[in-house]
């Protein structure tokens, strides 16, 4: 089997991280969760649960995706990953679903695999008018420049450690998945959508629950398609 570590963004989580860890497959090496300046107990419960806990002091959902990296890099070369997963905090994905979501890179030599939270998988009320309207707006651009096959910019997400090397990640927070994605289509990797089911999140989310937050959200994924197309 390849080595597969999983990298999870957290801030403020302490109610659902340890559901999250609990349901990751047995196949997976290493469970590193990145608390994202959490005030209350996810560091504590992440730890309980098995995981390696790190802290990111800086804000920003693609500044705790670097720090996770970056503890991977320190890595002895023999013990570096084959894959990294990606996977969110708040129990809104089926971590047990990590299986086919590899299962492309593994069997068909597959860079990069996203769980497309599909309609019919979806619990009603899991994704806001907004999340569903930005999705369908990024990938229609995605499709229309870069003639993508994207439906969706899901947070549960597979790629072969170095290629995501190679694709430089840089943004520090609301942009993260939408670059990975565009880089993927520039770097003509190959790519694959599997549908995964999707449920009501545990809390509060910080992005789509609030109207800033959504903003933010929308402002940095079409900057990121925008800087992209002229390139």
């Amino acid at each position: 089997m390849p080595k597969i570590v999983v990298i999870i963004p957290a801030y403020n989580e302490e109610a659902s991280i340890s559901y999250v860890i609990k349901d990751i497959p047995s196949i997976v090496d290493e469970i590193i969760v990145v608390s994202n300046n959490s005030t209350d107990n996810t560091e504590d419960n992440a730890k309980s649960a098995g995981a390696t806990v790190l802290v990111e002091h800086q804000k920003g959902y693609g500044h705790a995706c670097l720090k996770g990296m970056e503890y991977v890099a320190s890595f002895d070369y023999t013990e570096l990953p084959d894959i990294v997963v990606f996977l969110d905090g708040d129990y809104s994905d089926y971590p047990e679903e990590l299986t086919k979501i590899v299962q492309p890179i593994i069997e068909d030599n597959i860079d990069f695999v996203v769980g497309a939270r599909v309609k019919e998988l979806r619990e009603p009320g899991s994704m806001t008018g907004p999340q569903i309207f930005g999705n369908w707006l990024a990938t229609f651009l995605m499709r229309l420049f870069f003639k993508s096959t994207f439906t969706d910019l899901g947070p549960f997400r597979a790629i072969k450690y170095q290629k995501l090397l190679d694709l430089k990640m840089e943004d520090k927070t609301y942009g993260w998945t939408v670059e990975m994605q565009l880089k993927v289509l520039k770097q003509k990797l190959s790519y694959k959508e599997i549908p995964v089911h999707y449920k009501n999140r545990i809390g509060v989310s910080k992005v789509s629950g609030t109207v800033k937050g959504a903003i933010f959200a929308g402002v940095k994924i079409l900057t990121w398609i925008f800087k992209y197309s002229f390139k």
